[in-house]
């Protein structure tokens, strides 16, 4: 059984780093792709940043130059470091796995939006707040 273990979040001011950590445990077959999502009460669950297993990177718009992903094979960790954080990073962050990874964007009111078609398995989410 897949298990993907969250840790790292808290409360930061604005202008403030956070890293997060995913641990990952079971996988019975290789993944493509891992990353982080983030949610906000009321919106949808959305792509923050994709690491594929060939070692590409998606970031969300948003957060491109702000936030790394990087990525341990040999341990089967997946790290977000997070700078210059701002109250709208605020949210749920659930580490995330696919084993055949498609991306793609959705547009809402002129905003690009990082989603990702075969996500097999999540992580229970992590809160991060930041205080302005």
């Amino acid at each position: 059984q897949v298990q993907l273990t969250e840790s790292g979040g808290g409360s930061v001011q604005s202008g403030g780093s956070l890293r997060l950590s995913c641990a990952a445990s079971g996988f019975t077959a290789s993944h493509e792709c891992m990353g982080w999502f983030r949610q906000v009460p009321g919106k949808e669950r959305e792509g923050v940043a994709i690491i594929f297993d060939d070692g590409n990177i998606i970031l969300g718009d948003d957060v491109k130059r702000r936030f790394t992903i990087s990525q341990d094979k040999t341990k089967n960790t997946v790290d977000l470091q997070m700078s210059d954080l701002d109250p709208e990073d605020t949210g749920m962050y659930y580490c995330a796995a696919g084993r055949s990874c498609t991306p793609y964007y959705n547009t809402d009111g002129g905003r690009r939006q990082l989603g990702v078609y075969g996500i097999d398995n999540w992580g229970k989410g992590i809160q991060v707040t930041i205080s302005s």
